[in-house]
């Protein structure tokens, strides 16, 4: 079925089944009027119901009794029916869970499966006052479900010697910024820290230490999960290690993630920060490929950007050396590279301040309007092999209007460091993020992005790619997905099935569509 997006009314059917939508004055219920709670839903037809609907009405099923609230206001649902993309914009759900904590989730959980409505968490990351899912294609959307928010559950339980426990709605800077207060740091972050942890490892998370300590959810030492059934469980790799792989880069299909335990080392005070040229793609990859084998850096990032002038395409490796009392030796880290010497940038930084480095490009694109644009992304892993082949591609069809206010990051990593078994990745020792994050200038083809995304996907999986689940790609099918998961597919299969039976979590990942 296709998912291709609908940008100015949400889809009537989402991308894993048709789902009946009523009326608005159905979806309703005459609630935003009186400003009264929904007590119960409509087995007959499909909607939610006051307490004077209910009243001597035997096809209402209560609602559970609830510390939070369950609401279908519309102020609520509407800021609930978009994401960071923009790309699915009104699809809406029903109503909005705010749990007073976990026994909420189970008892909606266990509501949902009973009444066969569909169930999402949304992250609600962001700054300031704009705090919405960060999906970019609609993975968090439930059009005709609940939708909970994270928020609800976003307290740091513990930090240990070398661990950390929190609920999956705290984001990687709250947790940063109290773990360096103890003097230690998650060994992977993101590049944007204002985002749920829960949502980050059920899709991955990838950043400039993947190549030390893999993606996000390979720090992840232990999860507290409500499944389909609407149990609580804990899942380890050695304690229901089917349901603990299912869940880490499986895109929300087997639970909620309510709790984990993160891996945690000592931070470093200071970060030496190299940004280095290279007009041409060969050099870029010879020398990226070089100091990530010998372990030169602690962190190691970088992309494809606009020559100064805009006569075509340059590279920049973007690497870190990090220290605590004794600055490195600049010159043995740069030796025998092949960079534009005379164009590197280093600086010495606070650790924090680089972890934090997105904060000032964030303000930029808020007051440019890039922020609030739609933003067709196209993320995937590329083999080492056909990495120059397909950037070389990448160069001809790609100009600046392409990427309006974003960038299109680029560097290499060792597949071995990727554990989860649904972070698929290349059948090579050395695969590439290919990040295409594209920021668009008002009025761009949006539509015309997309389908470029479908065609770029299309070239790189012939050459053994694979996807990252963020992202747009359109009109992914069934097929598209079994061929994307491979060997996996089929465990993938009996797990959903196990922990999620009645098929009631995150439809808008469209895996089993």
């Amino acid at each position: 079925m296709s998912t291709t997006p609908r940008t100015t009314a949400g889809p009537s059917a989402d991308s894993a089944g048709a789902v009946a939508q009523p009326s608005r004055r159905r979806i309703l219920g005459g609630i935003a009027a009186t400003a009264v709670a929904v007590v119960g839903w409509n087995a007959v037809d499909q909607s939610w119901a006051t307490a004077a609907e209910a009243a001597g009405n035997a096809n209402i099923v209560p609602v559970p009794g609830l510390a939070g609230t369950l609401t279908t206001d519309p102020a609520t649902v509407d800021s609930f029916g978009h994401d960071f993309g923009h790309l699915w914009d009104n699809a809406k759900p029903w109503a909005v869970l705010r749990p007073a904590g976990i026994d909420d989730i189970v008892k909606i959980v266990n509501f949902a499966r009973v009444n066969g409505i569909k169930v999402a968490v949304n992250g609600q990351g962001g700054t300031g006052n704009d705090i919405e899912s960060h999906s970019v294609y609609g993975q968090a959307r439930v059009p005709g479900g609940i939708s909970i928010d994270a928020k609800g559950m976003s307290k740091i339980l513990s930090i240990g010697s070398d661990y950390a426990v929190v609920e999956a709605g705290v984001t990687w800077g709250q947790l940063t910024d109290a773990t360096l207060a103890l003097g230690k740091t998650p060994p992977a972050l993101p590049d944007y820290l204002y985002i749920s942890i829960g949502g980050t490892i059920s899709i991955g998370g990838i950043g400039g230490t993947v190549q030390k300590y893999g993606l996000m959810c390979d720090t992840v030492q232990a999860i507290d999960i409500i499944t389909g059934d609407g149990k609580l469980v804990t899942a380890t790799p050695w304690l229901r290690p089917d349901l603990f792989n299912a869940a880490l880069s499986g895109g929300g299909q087997v639970g909620i993630i309510v709790r984990v335990n993160v891996k945690l080392i000592p931070a470093p005070t200071r970060s030496v920060i190299f940004s280095l040229f290279y007009n041409d793609v060969t050099t870029y990859l010879a020398d990226s490929e070089k100091v990530m084998a010998e372990g030169r850096f602690q962190v190691h990032a970088g992309e494809m950007l606009q020559k100064p002038d805009g006569s075509g395409w340059r590279y920049k490796m973007e690497v870190g050396a990090t220290y605590t009392t004794t600055p490195p030796d600049r010159n043995v880290l740069l030796a025998d590279l092949s960079d534009v010497r005379a164009e590197a940038v280093i600086e010495d930084v606070s650790y924090r301040d680089y972890m934090f480095r997105l904060d000032a490009y964030e303000a930029y694109l808020k007051e440019s309007g890039h922020w609030y644009q739609p933003k067709p992304w196209l993320s995937m892993f590329l083999p080492a092999s056909k990495t120059k082949t397909f950037m070389q591609q990448v160069e001809r069809e790609m100009n600046a209007e392409s990427l309006g206010g974003g960038f299109l990051l680029f560097y290499p990593y060792f597949t071995s460091k990727i554990k989860r078994p649904l972070a698929v990745q290349p059948n090579e020792s050395v695969g590439y993020l290919f990040d295409l994050l594209r920021f668009p200038n008002p009025g761009a083809d949006i539509q015309g992005m997309l389908d470029q995304n479908r065609r770029l996907y299309e070239i790189a999986r012939a050459m053994g790619a694979k996807r990252y689940l963020v992202g747009s790609i359109p009109n992914m099918t069934r097929d598209d997905w079994k061929a994307h998961f491979g060997n996996r597919w089929t465990a993938f299969c009996n797990a959903k099935r196990k922990y999620d039976p009645n098929n009631t979590f995150t439809p808008g990942q469209g895996f089993f569509a």
